[in-house]
């Protein structure tokens, strides 16, 4: 059975973490925890998606990584939900906009890991995305330097919030970013799919 959408209500902080989650671990509950802490958000939402459009190959049935996520993170402000599946979005520009109609006055923060950040010039209307919801980025094992040297973090070098005024970025109006450091747990969703673990 899928998670009903989550609630939220204006003027709440929202950090929203997509990705395929095929599987989720412990690296992705290590970053929920930590951001929201040090962005002092309200919310995460752990937004799973149909499939990832960088990716040539299908991840496993949404319903399978949905009841897989549930399992592992089990906190009262984190929510698992299956929204681009009902909204029918398939790039995160697409499910920001489909975000704001359905939470009018919910302030909403893109999270991802510093990965994501190397490869972000690579997403459809990545600028824009930029330009309109505050990002936090949080690093992870070995892709500090080449995120913090990419395309998008030298574009938008400027709206770049420091480490110690994290817990100002969900009141900042867009574009604005901040990168953070954060205990290392050094795993990956295809180191796991490689070794056989899943699915």
């Amino acid at each position: 059975m899928r998670e009903g959408l989550p609630m939220a209500r204006a003027g709440q902080t929202v950090g929203l973490l997509g990705g395929s989650f095929d599987p989720p671990h412990a690296g992705h509950v290590n970053i929920t925890r930590q951001a929201l802490r040090r962005f002092g958000l309200d919310q995460v939402w752990w937004l799973v998606s149909p499939g990832n459009p960088l990716k040539s190959h299908g991840p496993a049935p949404l319903e399978d990584r949905l009841a897989a996520c549930r399992r592992l993170m089990q906190h009262p402000r984190v929510r698992i939900t299956d929204f681009e599946a009902r909204a029918g979005t398939r790039y995160t520009a697409e499910t920001i906009v489909a975000l704001r109609l359905a939470y009018p006055g919910v302030r909403f923060v893109w999270l991802m890991g510093a990965d994501n950040l190397a490869q972000f010039h690579r997403w459809q209307q990545w600028r824009w995305i930029m330009r309109t919801v505050p990002v936090g980025v949080l690093a992870r094992p070995g892709d500090r330097l080449v995120a913090r040297t990419s395309k998008a973090a030298q574009v938008f070098e400027g709206a770049r919030l420091s480490g110690r005024a994290s817990q100002l970025l969900a009141y900042a109006e867009a574009p604005a970013w901040c990168f953070i450091n954060v205990p290392m747990v050094d795993l990956s969703s295809t180191a796991i799919r490689a070794q056989g673990n899943w699915g």
